[in-house]
């Protein structure tokens, strides 16, 4: 039987919740057809102290979802145009998430081309690069900003729980796009199945 993912795995360690998502699944419902794909690749935001997180600039409307219940849905706008899906881990209060930054396409393939090519306005991309980014994962899966503070647990886009990878099999280095974050930037908080077609940037 598959199950959510447990509520007392996101209030733990952050860190550890982004390495224990790999190999969870992401599930999209739409008019009753699923969209989903294994999660590859997370990044750890360790809340008010990691400046690469956003909730390091203070409690904000933007910010406000990190600072509530774990286990919902952060979602925000990159460069005016890509949506990035985060999940909120840790107790009420303590705003940290795990960025979910890739996946491997396993289900409503057909759908998930669609939703990238229309976009695009070009030829479907090969599947490997249907959602190996996390804008990309957003726009295959069809999320957007009104799934901000949505419960993972959910019909519309869950997290299902899936046996652990094996520690031989995981991968962990500095995450990206974060320069301005200091030392905060080499920190090894981004997570990944090691040889995985689908993660979002070379090992």
């Amino acid at each position: 039987m598959i199950h959510a993912f447990p509520r007392r795995l996101y209030k733990a360690d952050t860190a550890e919740a982004a390495r224990r998502l790999l190999g969870c699944r992401l599930v999209r419902e739409v008019d009753g057809e699923r969209m989903a794909g294994i999660i590859v690749e997370t990044e750890a935001y360790l809340g008010t102290e990691d400046l690469g997180c956003h909730s390091a600039r203070g409690r904000t409307n933007r910010t406000e979802v990190m600072f509530g219940p774990p286990g919902h849905a952060y979602v925000y706008l990159i460069y005016g145009m890509y949506y990035c899906l985060n999940v909120v881990t840790r107790p009420e209060g303590d705003p940290q998430a795990v960025l979910i930054r890739a996946m491997e396409p396993v289900e409503g393939l057909e759908r998930m081309r669609g939703n990238r090519s229309r976009r695009r306005r070009r030829s479907s991309p090969a599947d490997r690069e249907l959602a190996n980014g996390p804008g990309k994962l957003c726009e295959a899966l069809g999320i957007d900003g009104s799934f901000n503070g949505i419960d993972l647990a959910g019909k519309a886009l869950r997290i299902e729980l899936m046996p652990p990878v094996p520690d031989r099999d995981v991968a962990a280095g500095p995450r990206i796009g974060i320069a301005y974050a200091g030392e905060w930037a080499d920190k090894p908080l981004r997570f990944w199945i090691r040889g995985n077609p689908c993660v979002s940037t070379k090992e």
